[in-house]
């Protein structure tokens, strides 16, 4: 008997919601018109007083508590299981519940502490959610293609199905983490919202209007709905910094070879021109800090071939506190000094994504930083160049997934048409790995050059620049990836920020707006203040590659700036 893909994608979803306990169902779920945002206070009517506690203390503060015993890794736990059973309910976000198992970890936890008086590791107790690329023993990775379920990566009799654990996640475990759910995807990971056909579309906490942006879009929905204190996605085209930025959280796109990628999932693996890279969202800067440095106290590049042996380097970060603390003097070198990306000469930012550019520069400029006008090299060869290394397989890779269940290609993906397309040869390749090299250094030296253009004689510190055009998205209606995607192929370090939400009265449509293309037409478009209030709007901080701690720096300091 055949099985239609509908049948088998119903089943699996079925599956997955049988696993919410049934004490953790809601009675009825809102529509978006009769509840737009379900964080905060609608959400806190399903939890004690103790379970928000716990749940809205950020990854980093969550750990102080567990790693002394002052709070139990299963009552920490089992608050994390019932906040991400109402977020899926809500908002669509999980593809694999483990809860029971998860429960069972933290126990062990508990018993470990209780017997040896001292925490497994930095991460004692801390529930850790993973986007569903990530192989964990016990439960499926489909990525969200219906013709990978019951199989590994879409392989039958592998002798690795729910048994076989990806790098990232041995090292988790290591640090005394408590995995507990993986998370939604857009199948094929190619869309910067998260929609397929097993768990449908994965929608904004915030404003159930808007995605929760793709391809981690399960992660930040989760996490920005508080479900999970810190999660782990992927970036290759703004994949981490996406869903960060549409919900409101802190993201890092960490450069090529920080983090471990190891036995993890992917669409069009082997593509190495710009390779997706593995980093963490959370609800503070110091959780992402957290959490890397505990992966890189696991020395990763003894297990992880791609991974660069850099352990975690203080004197990064330390400058930046040096320098952003000596601010009584704004005329000594202690200053930091900013280009700010405003327009990438392609497509307008939106009105609420200006402002909170404009919000970010104020307040540094205010406190004696300085901030240049970035004019970098043509964006426009950048995304050319980028958007080629998509296809160079021509869709082979998704659409074999695809053809496994004859699953149809969801709209966001259209880029793949319905049949593959020629390959590149490689020729082509080499020739588009040669002008990738070129792009860099000639943006490379763009970035030195800055030194000639601030008062201190020092190059620019970090890029303030928009990460999408539009605090959010709306259902197939993101046409531009540029804003993002610099940053993945020049392979530079960048940390998202929240900054403010959208206010309907300030960020009124530009009337009278000549779009310079049909994507900027589109974008123009797509912005509705009624739509959108209340929406997360944020920034990205850019930094040269391999910055993490620099960047991570500077992005605490700017947060904090705007805390106040």
């Amino acid at each position: 008997m055949v099985i239609d893909w509908q049948q088998r994608a119903q089943e699996k979803r079925s599956s997955i919601n049988a696993l919410l306990p049934k004490e953790y169902l809601i009675d009825k779920v809102p529509s978006a018109k009769e509840q737009r945002d379900v964080t905060g206070k609608y959400i806190h009517q399903f939890l004690t007083e103790r379970e928000i506690e716990i749940t809205e203390t950020s990854a980093d503060e969550i750990t102080k508590h567990t790693v002394s015993g002052s709070w139990s890794a299963v009552e920490v736990t089992k608050a994390f299981c019932h906040r991400a059973a109402l977020a899926h309910q809500l908002v669509n976000c999980l593809h694999e519940v483990f809860f029971e198992a998860a429960i069972q970890d933290a126990k062990k936890l508990d018993d470990y502490f209780a017997e040896h008086k001292k925490p497994i590791g930095p991460l004692h107790g801390l529930p850790v959610s993973l986007k569903d690329q990530f192989h964990v023993k016990g439960v499926e990775t489909t990525m969200g293609y219906v013709g990978w379920i019951g199989t590994f990566q879409g392989k039958k009799n592998t002798g690795k199905e729910k048994v076989f654990e990806s790098e990232m996640v041995r090292e988790l475990r290591n640090l005394g983490a408590v995995l507990y759910c993986k998370t939604s995807v857009p199948h094929t990971l190619m869309s910067g919202e998260t929609r397929n056909n097993i768990v449908g579309y994965t929608w904004n906490p915030k404003n159930r209007n808007l995605s929760s942006g793709g391809s981690s879009g399960g992660e930040g929905a989760l996490i920005g709905f508080r479900g999970s204190p810190v999660g782990f996605g992927t970036d290759l085209g703004g994949s981490i910094r996406i869903p960060a930025a549409f919900n409101g959280l802190y993201g890092i796109r960490p450069s090529t070879g920080r983090l471990p990628y190891e036995g993890m999932a992917n669409s069009m693996d082997g593509q190495n021109s710009i390779p997706s890279v593995v980093g963490p969202l959370a609800t503070s800067v110091s959780s992402l800090r957290l959490v890397i440095m505990a992966l890189l106290s696991q020395e990763p590049w003894l297990h992880d071939p791609m991974v660069n042996e850099i352990p975690w380097r203080y004197e990064q970060e330390k400058e930046i506190y040096e320098r952003t603390g000596s601010m009584r003097d704004a005329s000594k070198v202690g200053k930091l000094v900013f280009g700010v990306l405003k327009h990438d000469g392609l497509v307008s930012p939106t009105p609420p994504v200006r402002r909170a550019i404009d919000m970010v520069v104020e307040k540094l400029e205010g406190l004696g930083h300085e901030v240049i006008e970035w004019k970098p090299p043509s964006h426009e060869q950048i995304l050319d160049a980028g958007l080629k290394t998509w296809t160079y397989d021509g869709g082979e890779d998704i659409h074999s997934a695809l053809e496994l269940s004859g699953e149809p290609l969801i709209p966001q993906i259209a880029l793949y048409g319905d049949e593959p397309a020629e390959q590149a040869k490689g020729s082509d390749i080499a020739a588009l790995n040669v002008t990738i090299r070129e792009i860099r250094k000639e943006y490379m030296e763009y970035w030195n050059s800055t030194k000639g253009l601030t008062s201190i004689g020092r190059p620019v510190d970090a890029i303030i620049s928009p990460l999408a055009p539009f605090p959010a998205a709306r259902p197939e209606k993101y046409p531009y990836y540029g804003y993002s995607m610099f940053v993945n192929l020049l392979d530079y370090t960048s940390v998202v920020v929240p900054v403010t939400t959208v206010d309907k009265e300030l960020d009124k449509v530009d009337i009278g707006y000549k779009p310079l293309d049909d994507i900027d037409k589109a974008v123009y478009e797509s912005y509705d203040p009624e739509i959108y209030e209340g929406a997360h709007v944020s920034i990205q901080l850019v930094g040269r590659r391999l910055q993490e701690e620099k960047v991570l720096a500077i992005a605490n300091y700017v947060d904090s700036v705007l805390q106040k």
